[in-house]
């Protein structure tokens, strides 16, 4: 029997992390599921992260504890407020408080490390360059050159075992494309968790950029969003 290849797919349990899982499974990859709590603002999203992978049959589920509190300078993690009722030309007139200093590359090294270790060339994350909030590493430039150094920086990657490759399947599409291919894919997405600043329980504030992004992208693509917003809530 051949025997799948193996695929980290980093996951925050939102909609972009969800659908990029998807397509590693749609493309036979047997999936390895990461999370981070890094003291972000609440625990929702982890919650998330680990029903998204039990859905979608991830191999393993793993979450790490990093504390970025000790570091502060986001709104995700410091005493800063998050931004809300933004309009997109706002939120790429310049970077958000909400971007975590170095978070991306912070988790791609942890699932660099854990891909060498599994013998795993491919590594999954849902970052966009189109309806995105302006975060530096979310770029191709910036992918391309961690994809560089991962093949420099690791053992299996010197002797030639493993080519490193991020792949990025949403880099390029707009959220409604990303939601239709989701769908399309049998996506669930009442089981994910896309914002920034929830209530008690988890509700979601429908008014941070995380929640207008995603409320935009269900609208142009003519689907109901099946999370509930406070602003919806009577």
């Amino acid at each position: 029997m051949h025997q799948r290849k193996k695929a980290i797919v980093l996951s925050s349990g939102g909609l972009d992390s969800t659908t990029a899982m998807a397509i590693a499974k749609n493309k036979r990859f047997e999936v390895y599921s990461l999370s981070f709590f890094y003291g972000q603002r609440h625990a929702e999203e982890l919650d998330a992260a680990k029903r998204v992978a039990a859905f979608i049959g991830a191999a393993k589920h793993l979450l790490l504890n990093i504390d970025l509190t000790m570091i502060g300078g986001s709104a995700l993690t410091d005493q800063i407020r998050v931004p809300k009722d933004r309009n997109k030309h706002k939120m790429i007139e310049e970077i958000p408080v909400t971007y975590v200093p170095a978070r991306n590359t912070i988790f791609l090294s942890f699932a660099l490390a854990w891909a060498e270790v599994l013998q795993s060339s491919d590594i999954f994350i849902g970052v966009n360059a189109v309806d995105y909030s302006g975060y530096p590493d979310c770029r191709p430039e910036y992918i391309e050159a961690f994809e560089r150094m991962s093949n420099l920086a690791t053992k299996a990657g010197l002797e030639g075992r493993i080519s490193i490759k991020i792949r990025t399947p949403l880099m390029h599409m707009t959220k409604s494309q990303i939601i239709r291919k989701g769908l399309e894919l049998g996506v669930d997405y009442s089981i994910t968790h896309s914002c920034y600043d929830p209530f008690p329980g988890g509700l979601a504030c429908g008014r941070c950029d995380s929640c207008v992004l995603r409320k935009k992208g269900f609208e142009e693509a003519m689907a109901k969003d099946p999370l509930p917003y406070k602003t919806e809530v009577k």
